[in-house]
């Protein structure tokens, strides 16, 4: 992070460099242009009454180029030093980054450039759906000829026009949804439903005692709810005693927190993207920020790897060649690893269920077997290594 900072402090020279020249620059305009205006409106003057041009006008307009050059050839000069410190922040880039990073690992871990190329593609183009930056998405597919059919577009299209409409306080096309694919959402044990007529309720509630009538009216959509969410239907319903006095001034004014929104949207966002298959977060955001963790870690292996000549130990594509921890953000699954040969299970090695319960890898299991019996290695019992069963984290 010290090298981040180092740059970031060069950035912040140039940052106040820029906002001093452009305060100065305004304000050297502005005073050279008020002072050729007054020049302008003294000859206009002197030409309206027919006098010829005296000395004084003579010289005043002469000093009057000299200082237009000067202030113009001061804010070149300025100009220029600005260019001195933009160039300082190149320098401090490469002084405190390695600009060869795409030699930390070797050729060999990936597959071809052609592939590499499309899935660096198919990640950006998934990411701009996600952000709703759909026209940027669609030019990406028309210069990149990336053929992406309707079915992958239509999901992001749907959550960003519900998104949208949720940032200006519109609850019909979330509710619409919701409504809609109320039997999924109860099986993910959802609450969006009754967040969303929770929140138009308050709405209502907010409309003061005119729209009383008409919350009572709309509370009847709580009935499919009032079982996990009793306390939180009671509160709404409560809040009703307060309404001709203003809920503003009331115990019950924390429902009229503009907080809900955020959280609304954030909830949404959560259901649909678990509903739909999609990741909360783009992958491309997660995958980058993932690797600045990584690469500073990378590096050093690869300078020990160079170092000791011992550049076959990282030729595996799905595995690095230590552990790189990335925090608790990025678990997503559990990891089983082997307690015998300390290697973490895969598809081809998966986890191994013994009669006695005890757990290992397929590749101990199979170094294990002596004349085709299998001894647990943490209890006495012997045991036929096809009675081992294959387990699903």
């Amino acid at each position: 992070m010290e090298q981040c900072a180092s740059v970031e402090r060069e950035v912040d020279k140039v940052l106040q460099k820029f906002l001093t020249y452009g305060q100065h620059c305004e304000q050297s305009l502005e005073e050279l242009l008020h002072y050729v205006g007054q020049l302008r409106a003294e000859l206009a003057s002197a030409a309206l009454q027919g006098t010829p041009l005296s000395a004084t006008l003579s010289l005043v307009m002469s000093q009057c180029c000299r200082k237009i050059k000067d202030t113009v050839q001061k804010l070149a000069s300025d100009h220029k030093d600005i260019h001195s410190s933009v160039s300082r922040v190149g320098k401090a880039i490469d002084r405190n980054f390695d600009s060869e990073i795409c030699g930390v690992v070797s050729d060999a871990v990936w597959d071809s450039r052609e592939k590499q190329q499309q899935i660096l593609q198919m990640a950006i183009l998934e990411h701009l759906y996600q952000q709703g930056m759909l026209s940027v998405a669609e030019e990406l597919c028309q210069e990149s000829t990336l053929n992406v059919d309707l079915d992958f577009k239509q999901p992001f299209l749907e959550l960003n026009r519900i998104l949208e409409a949720l940032h200006e306080q519109d609850l019909g096309p979330a509710l619409e949804w919701a409504v809609s694919h109320r039997q999924r959402l109860l099986e993910l044990n959802s609450s969006l439903e009754f967040k969303l007529h929770r929140l138009h309720f308050i709405r209502l509630l907010a409309g003061g005692p005119e729209k009383q009538l008409e919350a009572l009216s709309y509370a009847r959509h709580f009935q499919p709810f009032a079982r996990l969410h009793q306390r939180e239907i009671q509160v709404m319903m409560g809040s009703l005693v307060y309404l001709r006095l203003g809920l503003e001034k009331s115990p019950y004014c924390h429902l009229l927190d503009n907080s809900h929104w955020a959280e609304i949207c954030e909830t949404f966002t959560r259901d649909a993207c678990s509903l739909l298959g999609l990741s909360v977060e783009s992958p491309l955001s997660v995958s980058f920020a993932s690797g600045c963790v990584a690469l500073p870690v990378l590096m050093n292996i690869k300078a020990v790897i160079e170092q000791r000549q011992c550049t076959g130990v990282w030729s595996h594509k799905d595995e690095l060649p230590i552990e790189i921890e990335l925090g608790m953000k990025c678990w997503y699954h559990s990891v089983f690893a082997c307690p015998i040969l300390r290697q973490q299970t895969s598809d081809s090695n998966p986890p191994i269920k013994l009669i006695c319960g005890h757990v290992i890898s397929r590749d101990a299991l199979n170094k294990l077997i002596n004349g085709g019996k299998l001894k647990c290695p943490y209890c006495p019992m012997e045991q036929n290594p096809a009675d081992g069963k294959r387990i699903i984290f």
